[in-house]
């Protein structure tokens, strides 16, 4: 017999923050053990899978929590002001040691601009958008800032297959449109534009762009904020 007292989306809301701070404190972990045992570890196939999956287990918990906030009313954008190259660079270093672990490459090309956005929620997309980088590159991914038509465009791009052209986008996504038989990417892609979407100047919305191209000739996600 259900209990009509209990909130069950709270409960499973609770227990997903529980996972996310052990993940967290999972990857601290398995960050210390690489540079305790760089040699050994460095070329280990099991342990950068490990610190992969171990990173997109937490990216998706994350993005779960605030797609929770977002259904209850409760997420929202707290703007601040950034220097975008120290902000990218200070994101890119989470994933440096998986990166080199696995032998990519990576580099950032930024505008040197400030930027109006809430840290935390594109801390969210960043990590995810980089981890699904991470899977679908050949060599090497790249971070990417410029301001275009009054807009701040935040990327990252990679020199792999790109994206199918049913992946492929611009705008603001509904979570009725997602098909979630085509791969696990949709939650990101759902979270990434209702994070863009938070932002907004006068009638301008920020949105998420999917494309294939860039400097590497790979698949390109963009972030676009007013």
């Amino acid at each position: 017999m259900t209990d009509p007292n209990i909130d069950f989306s709270m409960v499973l809301a609770s227990a997903v923050h529980d996972m996310k701070n052990s993940l967290g404190m999972l990857l601290n972990s398995l960050d210390e053990l690489r540079g305790e045992h760089e040699q050994s570890l460095a070329g280990s196939d099991k342990f950068n899978m490990l610190q992969y999956e171990a990173e997109r287990m937490h990216n998706d918990l994350v993005q779960l929590l605030g797609i929770y906030r977002l259904g209850e009313n409760n997420l929202s954008a707290h703007i601040d002001e950034h220097f975008v190259p120290d902000f990218l660079e200070e994101h890119l270093a989470r994933h440096i040691p998986l990166l080199q672990g696995l032998g990519l490459k990576y580099s950032i090309a930024a505008d040197d601009i400030n930027g109006f956005f809430d840290e935390d929620l594109l801390t969210g997309v960043l990590n995810n958008t980089i981890n699904n980088a991470i899977r679908y590159t050949k060599s090497q991914i790249r971070l990417i800032a410029r301001e275009e038509d009054g807009y701040l465009v935040l990327g990252v791009e990679d020199d792999g297959q790109g994206y199918p052209e049913s992946m492929q986008h611009t705008g603001t996504l509904s979570f009725k449109s997602l098909d979630f038989n085509t791969g696990g990417t949709s939650l990101g892609l759902f979270f990434a534009s209702s994070v863009a979407a938070l932002h907004s100047e006068g009638e301008r919305t920020g949105s998420i762009k999917l494309h294939n191209g860039g400097s590497l000739g790979g698949g390109v996600f963009e972030i676009w904020l007013p």
